[in-house]
């Protein structure tokens, strides 16, 4: 399939620095469309960077340039969120020659109350050593590490050893709708639901507008950190500490006031200045 022409459908591989961006995920690997490359990619992505809206709650915008991407979380080697991870990982895809398709999710994550809205990035990804089509989603924060096929006949799916489930479905008005679930500490939860309806970077922009300004989004309420490893899941939720591992067991604790600044460094990955610091430990919701 012919690229669009309008600049406006691509995601800005070649502003990329690509040998930065392969630097700070570890990455050495043939620089080709394939499987096994993407495959690579997407474990180097989500085991490196971390997952965080720190930017938010300490009063600050999320940009989508490129350069303001590079610039966070290759050159200062920090986090963000699903936006920010979709439009680093599909820039680098795109300068690689693989075959780059935004999608929208709508996370369910097993909770009542209502139709949420369409805030999560994902991609579908295709490579020219296979007929396969992917789902790779780099930027919800527990992985998966590995991209997974978009076959409804897949059934349970392993990335290393964490498990995962793709279904087929019809949504509303009988649209076709793919649903994700994964296996944690309550057991098999529908992550979220998405169809394969094409989308950009000027949607992504509106999305990402709402969940760094909404109210009714939970990015603007409390720091929500994770880091995720083959064999651990870490979650910051405030100032409570969640570790899940791939059985389905977990450990949960709460982090001192003075034990913040470490805890995003050696758990996290995260290293903020002195007075980032200061105003994340100040804010009333958090020790408070």
């Amino acid at each position: 399939m012919t690229k669009p022409a309008d600049p406006a459908y691509h995601w800005n591989g070649d502003a990329l620095d690509l040998d930065a961006y392969l630097a700070r995920i570890g990455f050495d690997g043939a620089r080709v469309s394939a499987v096994e490359t993407l495959h690579r990619l997407q474990h180097a992505h989500t085991t490196t960077i971390p997952f965080e809206n720190l930017e938010i709650i300490l009063g600050r915008s999320i940009p989508l340039e490129p350069e303001a991407l590079q610039d966070k979380m290759i050159r200062r080697r920090r986090g963000g969120y699903c936006y920010e991870h979709v439009g680093l990982f599909a820039a680098a895809l795109e300068r690689l020659g693989f075959g780059v398709t935004g999608l929208h999710g709508r996370v369910d994550m097993g909770a009542a109350g209502g139709l949420r809205p369409a805030t999560h990035a994902l991609l579908r990804v295709t490579t020219a050593d296979d007929e396969r089509v992917w789902l790779c989603d780099v930027g919800f924060g527990g992985g998966p590490s590995a991209p997974l096929e978009l076959d409804p006949g897949a059934g349970e799916v392993r990335a290393g050893d964490w498990r995962f489930r793709l279904e087929r479905g019809r949504g509303e008005l009988g649209a076709e709708q793919w649903t994700l679930h994964h296996f944690a500490r309550d057991g098999w939860i529908a992550r979220y639901r998405f169809t394969l309806n094409p989308q950009y970077r000027i949607d992504y922009a509106v999305g990402s507008h709402f969940v760094s300004t909404s109210p009714r989004s939970p990015f603007v309420t409390r720091p929500y950190v994770q880091r995720f490893r083959p064999e651990a899941h870490d979650v910051l939720d405030g100032a409570g500490w969640v570790t899940e591992y791939p059985d389905g067991s977990s450990h949960s604790r709460d982090v001192a006031q003075s034990d913040l600044p470490k805890t995003l460094s050696e758990v996290f990955d995260i290293d903020l200045d002195d007075a980032d610091i200061d105003a994340l430990v100040a804010a009333p919701w958090l020790y408070h």
